[in-house]
Order: C-alpha cells, then structure tokens, then sequence
C-alpha cells in the first residue's frame, strides 16, 4: 500500500519563550499576563507582519513562528530582543520579561496550520541553549545569514541537542558591538571541560585557599591533555560561591563536561571528592573520592585528573595520562607557601602584592629548584610595574630579571615557570625575544594555558606583529570567556588593530575595554573606580577619538624602552 503523501517545504522556524515564566506567574499573575499582551500587541505581532512570518502555535509563554526567509526570522528577533531590553531597562531583575529565542533552517512537514519534523524540533533546542534576551541559531542559519545583517556570532561549537541524534553546530548571537568583533575560534574537535571552584569542607575558612589551590592543579593537570580543550581558571572561578546550574554553565562557557567536587583538610589527611556531569544533559557520568595523607597530595591529584581524563576518553592511551602528571615540588611547605601566595594574588592590593612575593620568596627559600614559584614571584614585580609601585626600578628591573631567568633555567619543561616569567622579562626586564621564546615553550608543553596565549598576545605587539597578536588574544579570550579581566585582552585588541592599521576596529576594541572596565570595577577586578578611568582614558584617548590615523608611524620598537613606559597602564595586572 502506498504511503499517503506527505506536504514538506524549506522554513526558518523560530520558537521562544518567556525566560523564569513560572517565577514570574507565581510572583505577579495578573500582572505578567497584562504585560505580555501589551509586548504581544506592540512589539511582537507587529514586527512579524513586518516581516511577513506567522505564528504556527502558543503555548503558555511559548511562541513558534514560521518565516519564509532566514534573514527574515534573525532580523525579527534581533529587532524584537533589542525592543524587549528597552523596555526591561527599567526594570528590576526580578520584574523583567526576557525572551529565549532559538533559530533553525530546515525542511518541514506541513499538517494543516501546524508544522512538524525535525526542524522544528532543532529550533526547540536551540531555544533551550539561549540566554535570557538572547538568541541561538544553527550553523546553517548562521551561514545563509553572514554579511547580511549588521551582527555577530560567538561560535559555541557543536552541542548534543535533546533527542536530536547529530551533532549540531550552535551560534549565539551577539546583540551590541558585535559587527567588529573578531569571531571566536572552533574547538569542536575536542571534548571540552570547565573545573568549578571546589567547595571548603574543612570547616575553616583559613583552608579556602588550599580547596582553590587543588582545584588550579587539577585544571593546569587536565589542560595538558592535548585533546581537551579546558577553561581557564579565571573564568571558571567566577561561579565561585554562587549557587550554579551545569547546563547554564554549559551554556556560557560553551563546555561538554564540567567538573565539581569538594576539598577537607585535616591535620595530615586529606580528602578530595569530585564529579563529572554532561553540562548539555545535566547527567552525572562519574564520581569518586580520594583520601591520603598530606605528603601524598600530588598523587591525590593526579588520581583526580587521570580519572577525568579516563572517563571523558576510556580508550586514551596511558601514555597521555602519564604525561599529565607533575609534581611541581619535593617539599610540601614549599608548596603551601607557593599556594597562599596564589591565594594573595587575586586581592589586587599592593599589600596583598606584597605578602604573594614574600610567600613566594619563602616557598624559594624552602626549595631553591622550585621553577614556578621563581616564575610567580617575578610576576609580583610586573604588578609592582603595573600599578606603579615600583620604589627602585634599578634594583628591582634587575631582581625581575634573576626571577624570570631562573624560572626558565629550572623548569624548562614547566608551562607556568615559562610563561609568566616569559613576561617578566618582556614587560619588566624589555627581553622581548628571548620573553616569545620562553611563552612559545610554554604554549608547547601546555596549550590550554588562556594566561600564556594572552602574555603571547602582547608580546607579539611589542615585536611588530599584530595579526599573530589578534590570533593569540581571540584563543585567550575563548579560552577564558568570563574572565574579569577580559577588558585587558580588549585593551590589547585595541592596540594590535591600531598597529596593524586597522583603526575603526581598534576603536571598537578600546570601547568595549572601557565598558567592560565600567561593568566590572572595582568589585570584580579589585581596581578602584578612579585608577580604572585613568587607564581607560590613556588606553582610549586616540583609539575611540579617531586619532590614531594621522599617528601610523608610531610602531612598536623591539627594544625601545620608551615604548614599554607607553604601555604600562594598559598592560598592567593582566593574570
């Protein structure tokens, strides 16, 4: 018997819907019903007779919509998501109605007024991945839709929809400024995984800094597989004691796997417990715990990484998991000292600066070969610079320049000696090319390292060369997309499109340094709102004005210290 005919047709399909909907029902019924008709009637009904779409189903909060084109369906939404947060500007959180929106290209059933298959299905999904207020499409929406509408895309990979057997290829879209911006690069080839800060079951607070400290470990351990593509601690910290769902992380990290667990420290014992979800499912895929003593620690660790790995890639050779393995010192006081200087470092204060160099001079003192700590102490002497605490600059250009070579000398095949020593001695000492070499190494050993990639990004300025800088600071930026620093990788930015000529998109770098600086400080990055206006405004002054046109001879000399000076303001506090 012949199957009855089936009516198809190629469509955009764009389904949404309210993002908190229940809250926002539970909260205020009436209220949030009269709201989405006057957002119905003013903004969304309009704009899709605009463009010639149709509303195919309403559910509840939810919409699915078909459009004869895809330009069609993105410039409905971009122009309905910018409506919608003009209205919300206003509003408190808790009040706002924010759209998730998701975009798909594909054939259709058509059943009457309704519609089925799998393109719809896809778009479904995609809703699901967007942001509240934003928009997620599908690689082939992305492709019909490039240069034709004033926006960009911030490649998430490829994501394991829900019921939907494929790989598909996500792009969110970027609502402001995102003409200009340099696209993110692909890493879909390779399982990728965020390390959450580990929660501090000892009990005291004082131990907080040794539970980061395991959890800096793990994530330096796990990124020097090859295959695994790992956020940089930066980022994945920013979730620090907040109360996270895995699949939103997921979402903006742009990350398969995470991992979250747990540190107790007790006298000489020390327990680590941890998990690993699939952050597009939410499902746990492994758990374990860890116990041994104290002298034991880097075995513990290594336990914990080589348990990760062996989950995500069961069939890895044990090569690969030998090779992640380092011990970074024999002395296990040496090593708390290195791990309290860590902890000092990230309150941004020259006090805190400070009492990081003398722990690190400690941890030295403990273990003369210990190359990491040589390397992080003559990081303290690129802040001193940095943020102008410098008393003798002499003395200390030449203490930095010890610092750094020793870390080289002493851990040749350790990616963090290399690398912030490396920049040390670029920033401090003016070694530019002997500075690439040691971050090339480093990038060599451990390519996961977003703080290496980014040191790279403002060498390769000081060498003259800006388009391997862009290259270098985009791979940082992806590496660590939520770090509160972002705005220095943007200062950079900045300065390598100036360099390479190309000022309208240096302009648009040094705006979104000064509104990520004006977003973030002090709160975040520890740099007071006065110090922050200052920098941006030496950072801006040319670049968001337009002056550097008449400037294009102004270039960066590969040993001109007056150069270097120019930079101090913008360069400085970059870990």
């Amino acid at each position: 018997m012949a199957s009855p005919h089936v009516e198809r047709r190629l469509a955009a399909i764009l389904a949404a819907d309210v993002a908190g909907y229940s809250r926002l029902m539970g909260a205020d019924e009436e209220g949030t019903h009269a709201a989405l008709k006057v957002y119905r009637r003013e903004i969304i009904d309009p704009k899709i007779t605009e463009y010639y779409g149709r509303i195919v189903r309403i559910i509840g909060d939810g919409l699915l919509l078909e459009f004869a084109s895809v330009i069609a369906a993105v410039r409905w939404a971009v122009e309905v998501q910018r409506a919608m947060g003009e209205r919300n500007a206003g509003l408190p959180q808790d009040k706002r109605i924010e759209y998730r929106m998701g975009i798909n290209a594909g054939d259709i059933i058509i059943d009457g007024a309704d519609i089925w298959g799998d393109g719809v299905n896809v778009a479904s999904r995609l809703e699901a991945l967007a942001e509240p207020g934003g928009i997620c499409v599908s690689g082939r929406v992305q492709e019909d839709v490039h240069g034709s509408i004033e926006i960009g895309f911030e490649d998430i990979g490829e994501q394991q929809l829900k019921n939907i057997a494929r790989l598909v290829r996500v792009y969110r879209v970027r609502l402001k400024g995102a003409a200009k911006a340099t696209p993110a690069l692909h890493h879909a080839a390779k399982p990728s995984i965020a390390v959450l800060p580990f929660n501090n079951m000892s009990g005291d607070p004082e131990q907080e800094y040794f539970a980061d400290g395991m959890v800096e470990e793990i994530t330096t351990a796990l990124s020097r597989t090859r295959w695994l593509f790992v956020i940089a601690r930066n980022s994945s910290f920013t979730y620090k004691g907040r109360a996270v769902d895995v699949k939103q992380v997921g979402r903006e990290l742009g990350v398969r796997y995470v991992l979250e667990g747990g540190v107790r420290k007790a006298t000489d014992r020390v327990r680590i417990t941890a998990q690993l979800i699939d952050a597009s499912t939410g499902a746990h895929l492994w758990a374990d715990r860890f116990d041994g003593s104290l002298e034991n620690i880097f075995e513990l660790q290594d336990q914990v990484t080589a348990s990760v790995v062996a989950a995500i890639a069961p069939r890895m050779e044990q090569a690969e998991v030998e090779r992640t393995k380092h011990k970074p010192t024999e002395s296990l006081d040496a090593y708390d000292y290195f791990l309290r200087g860590i902890a000092s470092l990230h309150s941004w204060t020259k006090e805190s600066n400070d009492e990081a160099l003398r722990l690190f001079t400690k941890a030295i003192e403990l273990d003369p070969d210990f190359a990491s700590a040589y390397g992080m102490a003559s990081w303290c002497y690129v802040r001193r610079k940095g943020s102008h605490w410098i008393v003798d600059r002499v003395q200390e250009t030449t203490e930095t320049a010890r610092l750094a070579r020793r870390a080289a000398e002493l851990g040749w095949d350790d990616a963090v000696a290399l690398a912030w020593g490396g920049f040390a001695l670029a920033y401090v000492v003016h070694d530019v090319e002997v500075a690439a070499a040691l971050i090339d190494r480093a990038l060599q050993l451990n390519p996961n390292l977003a703080e290496a990639w980014h040191f790279s990004g403002w060498v390769r300025i000081y060498l003259g060369e800006p388009e391997t800088a862009t290259e270098h600071l985009t791979h940082a930026m992806r590496l660590s997309p939520l770090d509160p620093l972002t705005f220095v990788a943007q200062m950079a930015m900045a300065f390598a499109y100036f360099f390479a000529g190309r000022y309208d998109d240096a302009s648009s770098w040094a705006e979104k340094g000064v509104s990520d600086i004006a977003s973030r400080t002090p709160r975040k990055t520890g740099i007071s709102p006065r110090t922050a206006h200052r920098r941006s405004k030496q950072f801006t002054c040319r670049a968001a004005r337009g002056g550097f046109k008449g400037n294009s001879a102004i270039a960066p000399a590969q040993s001109d210290a007056s150069y270097f000076e120019s930079k101090e303001a913008s360069s400085a506090s970059s870990a």
